[in-house]
């Protein structure tokens, strides 16, 4: 399949990339600075921005997918406040450039913090919420609102709570919209299983107009 990566040098989309690499895919790597990905058979690596509508409708024309690995910059001190409104403009015009493509497919990271913990109740909700993590947690949320709102055929994957480089072991347990969890409470998934998982969906195509989750 031809697929289109944003976010391919982040911590997720650098997994999501050599995943789809070692099964095969033709994928179009898209980079504010191309300079940070290598060349690679079936790689293409492209400049652009996913704030700009014009160059994602030129990137994803043909595309089978277009997968977003976009986030908020996250910093020593947490995210950017400054950078965190963007999530909602990019999917928008993720939106908006992927229906002027013609692009049939779109698969976005998201954020766990929008996972019910009990009913009705979603983790950035709960009171034991990190108030600094809230911001970057309700804008994925949005995020969420805006791609559900949308005419497109659309996947949204949430993370587990903890989400982390680690081994690809290809165990792991999926879900809909609560958080996963262990046995002892612990929500956690490596960035490569999560890599499996989110491939798997490109090529199978299970959840279309929905979210899903991952954890161990």
């Amino acid at each position: 399949m031809r697929v289109v990566l944003y976010g391919a040098t982040g911590m997720i989309g650098s997994r999501i990339l050599k995943e789809l690499l070692s099964r095969g895919h033709v994928v179009t790597a898209v980079a504010r600075d191309p300079s940070k990905l290598g060349a690679q058979k079936n790689l293409t690596i492209e400049k652009g921005d996913l704030l700009d509508a014009d160059n994602i409708a030129k990137v994803a024309k043909g595309a089978d997918v277009v997968v977003s690995s976009y986030a908020p910059p996250v910093g020593a001190q947490g995210p950017d406040p400054t950078k965190v409104s963007q999530l909602s403009d990019a999917t928008r015009a993720l939106i908006a450039g992927v229906r002027r493509a013609g692009a049939p497919r779109i698969i976005m990271v998201g954020g766990a913090g929008s996972l019910e913990v009990s009913p009705g109740l979603q983790i950035v909700d709960a009171p034991t919420f990190p108030d600094a993590y809230k911001p970057v947690a309700l804008a994925h949320r949005d995020a969420m609102h805006v791609l559900q709102a949308s005419d497109l055929n659309w996947t949204y994957f949430s993370p587990a709570m903890m989400i982390q480089p680690g081994e690809r072991t290809g165990k792991f347990r999926l879900g809909k919209d609560s958080l996963v969890s262990d046995a002892k409470g612990n929500s956690s998934i490596s960035a490569e299983d999560y890599a499996i998982a989110l491939v798997d969906e490109v090529e199978q195509g299970r959840h279309t107009k929905q979210r899903f989750t991952i954890g161990y």
